[in-house]
């Protein structure tokens, strides 16, 4: 991508952003990519990189944890491993193994769903894959902490079992002579010490020429002597010799593994660029998430619709400090292709140009933008801005010169993939020359297809907006009353500079403010008067739509609100019917129960009677008298209500209640486990474990 100026980018702040961005990264890989962030100008390249970045930026939103904890930068150990006859200690396999761990738990991370989920970030291990053998080759030899292992040779092994005892017999003879000499009170406080690997005792000076042996050292107050007792020095001597045989074979065996592990040196080398990408990633989603920034609809034609921008600096900034940003819509098309944006001074005109200049930026190099995700960005392939005093002192070029010299480079360069951004266009000369020069340059601009945004206070550059195609206006709102600026651009209608508005609320002379306007064109007062009163009806017409679009809103929460109420009104409803279905039919199987147990009853009272006609008489009340016997079952359900239940064995004349229908009868006969009950007219063989005796209820006034 091409810039103009030079310093385009650090006029846009965009150094800041990588700054920023540095700042959330961890491994050397990712600072490096950071700070050379390459801005790109192919479709495939930036929609990938947005991609990655907003599903890191999903992750990290839902909680979730990715397994990339590898950091360490082993570069230089790695390009150690593949040089022939080179040796890596077990620290530095250590940090390969880790790095090792860490690629298998991201590759465990991918299963088949997250694939589907997160196919961006899946695309930086496709061309990659996953060698166990590296982490098997170094377990056999080293431990945990780098340490080689006893079994990693059998010379190592045999090696360390002599030292092992040649140790363990200097230290018993060595702990006899301490305890001979303390008896003699030839020692120091501290009894003993090292020196050159050696164990050695701390003999006062003044006995040193009756302990045999080596004198290593003294102390710096010469008090004490630092001696390796003669009888031990044959032993040190062994130790020493095992000692060096043991680095020898150690060596030998770290050089071995050496070879092995490096036959997968590029591996490695690609394992630790996957995790310094994913780092990247990460820091790109860590920033976005810091931003508020999402993932814009990506066309690949010069276009730009903006929709709730921020300035992504400035948001951070507020956000700080607690104070609101005001976002910007902005459309730039083929039919509107170059925005002229009018207003007041220190009203947002600049910051809005640069808003859109950064975030374009951004975009191109990857980076989600602070705007809302349904806004569409296209791609251009130059960016060219004129902002702020360039005059140059070397060149001795007037701010004008500077002005109409970068004004050449941009319609000598502009075209179809162009994004330009001019401050105070012709300003710095003539108003009447000046606005000369500027509607030719917006007219060469616009005849080239190039998009842009240019800030004026002139008044020709407002009225050519409706005159030529691909140039529409914008005006940057002001509160009169208040004098303040509202941050808010409204497209299509140019804006006032407010000059005498300002000049009569801070209470200049009225004599000076009258002399100014005879001063002033008739035709232009008039205009920037019209411009003034159109704004600020517009804004009472903003606020009254927004007023309106709050009613509707809570219109339509009070209608879901009685729709709510309504649909469970009717639930109730049905619910009630629906229980009072089920209790009717609850009686009826109460009902048809208690007419099988009657039945039976009959059935045995026939055998047993001899008036066969009787017990026909009692079937027919039975069964033909259903509705009669309903009446009596409900009549007798609230009779039941007068009796209360009590303990004890039931007895013959008791009155008892049987527990599945509820009715009370009389106990004629008790057989075993069964009683005969009289009910009505009725004689009924009831289980006795199926009756409770009951008492009648004292009825209080």
């Amino acid at each position: 991508m091409k810039f103009f100026p030079e310093s385009a980018l650090q006029q846009l702040e965009f150094n800041k952003i990588k700054e920023l961005l540095g700042q959330h990264c961890r491994t050397e890989y990712a600072i490096l990519k950071a700070n050379d962030l390459r801005i790109h100008t192919h479709k495939s390249y930036i929609e990938l990189e947005l991609q990655q970045s907003n599903e890191f930026k999903l992750i990290l939103d839902s909680g979730g944890h990715f397994p990339n904890d590898f950091t360490t930068n082993i570069s230089r150990d790695l390009k150690l491993l593949g040089i022939p006859g080179a040796s890596l200690s077990g620290e530095q396999f250590i940090l390969i193994r880790r790095l090792t761990t860490s690629i298998e738990n991201i590759f465990r991370w991918f299963t088949v769903e997250i694939r589907e989920t997160f196919p961006g970030l899946t695309k930086v291990i496709d061309q990659n894959y996953y060698e166990k053998n590296i982490k098997v080759l170094i377990d056999e030899i080293l431990d945990e902490t780098g340490t080689v292992k006893d079994k990693a040779s059998d010379a190592l092994h045999d090696i360390r079992m002599k030292l092992y005892k040649k140790r363990g017999e200097l230290r018993r003879m060595f702990d006899r002579i301490v305890a001979r000499l303390n008896k003699q009170g030839f020692l120091a406080d501290i009894e003993e010490s090292f020196m050159n690997g050696r164990r050695v005792l701390a003999v006062m000076a003044e006995q040193k020429r009756v302990v045999k042996g080596v004198l290593h050292s003294e102390s710096e107050s010469r008090k004490t002597s630092f001696i390796e007792p003669e009888e031990t020095t044959e032993l040190n001597n062994e130790i020493f010799s095992l000692e060096y045989e043991e680095t020898k074979e150690i060596y030998r065996i770290l050089r071995m593994l050496t070879q092995q592990v490096g036959m997968y040196a590029t591996l490695l080398k690609s394992y630790l660029d996957v995790v310094g990408e994913y780092d990247f990633i990460r820091a790109k989603g860590k920033l976005a998430q810091e931003m508020n920034a999402a993932h814009p609809q990506l066309v690949e034609r010069a276009h730009l619709h903006l929709i709730k921008a921020y300035h992504p600096l400035l948001y951070l900034f507020n956000k700080k400090n607690g104070k609101p940003t005001f976002p910007t819509d902005i459309l730039l098309n083929d039919d509107a292709s170059i925005l002229v944006i009018s207003g007041p001074n220190a009203g947002g005109k600049t910051v809005t140009m640069k808003t859109v200049g950064l975030l374009q930026v951004m975009l191109q190099s990857g980076l989600l933008v602070p705007a809302d995700a349904d806004s569409t960005m296209g791609i251009f392939k130059q960016i060219l801005i004129h902002i702020g005093d360039t005059q140059s002192i070397e060149f001795e070029l007037s701010t004008y010169s500077s002005h109409l010299k970068n004004m050449k480079h941009f319609i000598e360069n502009a075209n179809g993939k162009t994004l330009f951004f001019i401050d105070e266009l012709g300003s710095g000369s003539d108003p009447n020359l000046g606005g000369a020069f500027a509607e030719v340059i917006m007219e060469e601009l616009a005849f080239k297809h190039a998009y842009g945004i240019v800030t004026t206070h002139y008044l020709n550059l407002k009225v050519m907006a409706n005159k030529v195609k691909g140039i529409i206006n914008g005006a940057m709102q002001f509160d009169e009353e208040k004098l303040l600026p509202l941050y808010k651009l409204q497209i299509g209608k140019p804006g006032s500079s407010y000059t005498f508005s300002i000049a009569e609320r801070i209470g200049l002379d009225k004599k000076l403010i009258s002399r100014a306007r005879k001063l002033v064109d008739e035709d232009q007062f008039r205009l920037d008067k019209l411009l003034n009163r159109t704004e600020q009806d517009l804004q009472k017409l903003d606020a009254e739509k927004i007023t309106l679009s709050e009613l509707l809103k809570e219109n339509e929460a009070l209608k879901k609100e009685m729709q709510r109420v309504v649909k469970k009104e009717t639930h109730q409803q049905d619910m009630e019917r629906m229980q009072e279905q089920n209790k009717i039919s609850a009686e009826k199987i109460d009902y048809l129960k208690d007419m099988e147990r009657r039945l039976k009853a009959m059935v045995i009272e026939w055998r047993k009677a001899e008036d066969k006609d009787s017990v026909v008489k009692m079937i027919q009340a039975l069964l033909f008298n259903q509705k009669e016997k309903l009446q009596q079952q409900s009549q007798k359900k609230k009779l039941n209500e007068k009796f209360i239940e009590i303990e004890g064995e039931i007895k013959v004349g008791d009155k008892v209640k049987m527990r599945q229908n509820r009715q009370v009868g009389i106990v004629k006969e008790i057989k075993g486990k069964k009683a005969v009950l009289q009910v009505g007219i009725m004689p009924m063989t009831v289980l006795l474990e199926d009756l409770t005796i009951v008492k009648d209820k004292e009825i209080k006034e």
